[in-house]
């Protein structure tokens, strides 16, 4: 019987990264909720994909200098989407801003032979793209839970 081979999982854990996050970082696609957002900027950080993540953070919070560093032996290891804020807002009925969301994860990485967390709440605006005027997510910020 022939041996059948599948894609590999996208880094953000969907089922390849040809049906996930790919398509968002080629630029064929524009991620449709905060959350596809999130992902494929961890995947493009997996990627070491410098480019994508800067088009993807909010231009007033979009850092001036270099955030990758080529030398860095950094692994990453999963990534656990925790909640996303507008789906906790709907089940306790509170206001809702269809142009902001907020996503908390945990992104695993192996550093220097030590395995690390990155425990983050991000926020997330939804505004016209500058050259299309297509709305599309941006990151904004985030902080961290202790």
């Amino acid at each position: 019987m022939p041996k059948t081979t599948t894609p590999e999982a996208c880094p953000c854990g969907g089922p390849s990264l040809a049906a996930c996050c790919g398509p968002y970082i080629a630029g064929e696609t524009l991620p449709p909720t905060a959350e596809a957002l999130m992902r494929s900027r961890y995947t493009a950080y997996t990627q070491k994909n410098e480019p994508y993540l800067l088009a993807t953070w909010h231009a007033s919070t979009r850092p001036g200098a270099p955030i990758i560093d080529e030398k860095e032996p950094i692994r990453w290891l999963g990534l656990e989407v925790k909640s996303t804020l507008r789906l906790r807002q709907r089940k306790v009925d509170l206001p809702d801003d269809p142009d902001s969301d907020t996503v908390e994860f945990v992104a695993r990485f192996k550093l220097g032979g030590r395995a690390h967390r990155l425990h983050e709440v991000s926020r997330f605006l939804r505004e016209p793209d500058s050259e299309t005027g297509a709305p599309r997510w941006y990151y904004l910020d985030g902080s961290f839970p202790t």
